[in-house]
């Protein structure tokens, strides 16, 4: 069967976007016709030849892409994505979805209306050992206590991309969607409340912006969790990665390599290995089972993800995949965080 090609233009070439470009120039089923960027970014050499662009809307009609591929600012997500849905063409777009709710709801609007795919760049969904994680999480049956957090001890070009971010987004957001969305899919029940703080230890931040935050969510089913995000030249390597979901009938944990570093972008989706943990016990109260320790060594990094990721995005249109779950899911952990940061700058408590 001759494989369907498919038009991609890439929007935005800093380190996800250049990732993103990198899975389509290596997928047989993608042809890169543009990339577009404010500036002249440094490629690597396998995408130096393609056309590059700085206007987005003006690319958009020169090259007609099949499908637009956006990993830019927060900010401009939603506008990008609907004028790139409007325009006829598919839509891949990092997380978070948009900036606000509105927004988010906005997007998946205009893929609904224009019959176009919609895919959120959770690249979460696309890692074996994540997966299993849930699976057996969901094995053991709620409801549900998450402990989950992601600080980076960053400085030089790390920090540099960090306060870009955090320009328009905190971290609680930008990073606890990918978090929220691995607890939405454990319990599978409905969030109802959220409770943020946060503590700006940074300067050349905007007003109200902080580098270190931390919220709860709870869920209709009575389980809780917990997310942490803090990027910055201080932030401590101690227990920097911790991924923790614990049910009454025992947990499943992520448990790293000694040394990790905060640092190390494979870190923050390598899990290494996976303890399950049993809670049943023996009449003489000593555990009935030894914990299971299943090997994870063997799994994608980085760049391996974001090809898998992309190809789903090319499955999603050449097999007509139903997305309504997927597009939901990503409204609803953009909901939870937004709720977090609000709590944060309100000193409130939102409920859902």
């Amino acid at each position: 069967m001759t494989q369907q090609k498919l038009k991609v233009l890439v929007v935005g070439l800093g380190q996800m976007g250049k990732s993103h470009a990198l899975a389509h120039h290596n997928h047989p089923g993608f042809e890169i016709v543009g990339l577009v960027n404010r500036s002249v970014p440094d490629l690597p050499e396998e995408l130096r030849s393609y056309p590059l662009r700085h206007d987005y809307l003006k690319a958009l009609e020169e090259f007609k892409p099949d499908v637009v591929c956006i990993a830019t600012h927060t900010n401009t997500h939603a506008d990008m994505a609907v004028a790139a849905l409007e325009s006829g063409a598919h839509v891949f777009v990092e997380k978070p979805l948009a900036a606000n709710v509105a927004d988010a709801e906005r997007v998946v609007a205009a893929a609904k209306a224009n019959d176009r795919k919609l895919v959120i760049g959770y690249i979460l969904r696309h890692h074996p050992s994540w997966m299993r994680l849930i699976d057996e999480a969901r094995g053991l049956g709620g409801p549900y206590v998450f402990r989950m957090n992601l600080n980076q001890q960053s400085s030089g070009t790390a920090w540099a991309i960090h306060k870009s971010i955090m320009q328009t987004t905190s971290p609680i957001v930008d990073c606890g969607v990918h978090y929220v969305d691995v607890m939405c899919q454990i319990t599978d029940s409905k969030p109802v409340e959220v409770r943020g703080m946060g503590v700006k230890m940074a300067g050349g931040l905007p007003d109200g912006m902080y580098n270190y935050g931390h919220f709860q969510v709870l869920f209709e089913d009575g389980s809780v969790g917990w997310y942490e995000a803090g990027w910055g030249p201080m932030m401590s390597e101690t227990a920097f990665f911790v991924k923790d979901v614990i049910s009454p009938n025992g947990s499943v944990s992520i448990v790293m390599d000694e040394g990790a570093s905060s640092a190390d972008l494979d870190a923050h989706t390598r899990t290494s290995r996976l303890r399950v943990h049993h809670a049943e016990l023996k009449a003489d109260g000593s555990p009935a089972k030894a914990d299971d320790w299943l090997d994870m060594h063997d799994e994608p990094g980085h760049q391996a993800l974001c090809d898998r990721e992309q190809d789903f995005v090319y499955r999603s249109v050449v097999e007509n995949l139903d997305l309504t779950r997927h597009m939901d899911d990503a409204v609803t952990s953009l909901r939870i965080c937004i709720a977090a940061d609000e709590s944060v700058r309100t000193g409130r408590s939102v409920s859902l």
